[in-house]
């Protein structure tokens, strides 16, 4: 429990002022947030990132988190899905000339992994260029449901929310991650009112912190159908990349389609 809140502060310490900052720092912060949960992606699956296949899944990446920068060398018409179509075609082409030690279902998880960590991350940069009020209301909201949902549940968890996936959550925590939520945005919205009036802003604020949980019992299915603790090891008491971001990375995009971003 000290590791984890130490290692928690000393991230927090790191992470805001680069959020606060954005730009070109924030850009290369994510970038490098977004190799290394493909890597612990790869590593869960049983690849290697740093092969032929794992470089174009990168580039794919890449191309996903900053297609403002992938535009400016090449045709209009080349927009980012048809990017990652080219990049995709690649990746079967890898079968081939592997012997098929990289597989039709490498090329599946990698495609997957490259959609699900990229977009999430891509959105991040849009909430971060939209406002930093907004930003910082998010990460507020899926911080207050996690600390909540734990507390809560620790305290008074009693029915199992998904036993098979997470064995310790329990329906009492997420409805407590909720509430916490809700009492965090609120304060919040009081002292940094958004654009659209508070009512609305907390049914959203609701449907983040049910996102939010929802994005880390995904995470949790996927170390348990690949047998892992933690998608990685990078943060002491936390795990992994995958395993911190993973509920940012439903949680973001569902600002853009609430037309936040």
């Amino acid at each position: 429990m000290k590791q984890r809140i130490i290692t928690a502060i000393v991230a927090l310490i790191l992470f805001v002022p680069v959020v606060y900052m954005g730009s070109w720092i924030l850009e290369l912060v994510v970038a490098g947030l977004g190799i290394i949960a493909l890597f612990e992606l790869f590593r869960m699956k049983g690849n290697k990132l740093f092969t032929s296949e794992g470089l174009i899944a990168i580039l794919a990446l890449l191309g996903l988190l900053f297609p403002h920068y992938v535009s400016m060398f090449l045709p209009e018409y080349m927009n980012s899905q048809i990017i990652l179509y080219l990049f995709v075609l690649l990746l079967l082409v890898c079968t081939v000339f592997s012997k098929n030690n990289f597989t039709f279902d490498d090329v599946a998880v990698s495609v997957l992994g490259i959609m699900y960590i990229g977009y999430g991350f891509r959105f991040l940069l849009l909430t971060r260029h939209s406002g930093l009020d907004l930003l910082l209301f998010v990460l507020f909201v899926v911080w207050a449901t996690d600390i909540g949902a734990y507390l809560i549940g620790r305290k008074l968890g009693k029915h199992k929310l998904a036993p098979s996936i997470s064995p310790n959550k329990t329906i009492e925590g997420a409805l407590g991650g909720v509430v916490m939520a809700l009492i965090v945005g609120f304060i919040y919205l009081t002292y940094y009112p958004q654009n659209y009036n508070t009512g609305w802003m907390l049914a959203l604020t609701i449907v983040l912190s049910v996102a939010g949980q929802l994005g880390d019992l995904v995470e949790s299915a996927f170390k348990r159908y690949y047998n892992v603790k933690d998608s990685g090891n990078l943060l002491p008491g936390h795990g992994g990349i995958l395993d911190r971001f993973d509920s940012l990375l439903f949680v973001l995009p569902i600002l853009y389609f609430s037309g936040l971003i």
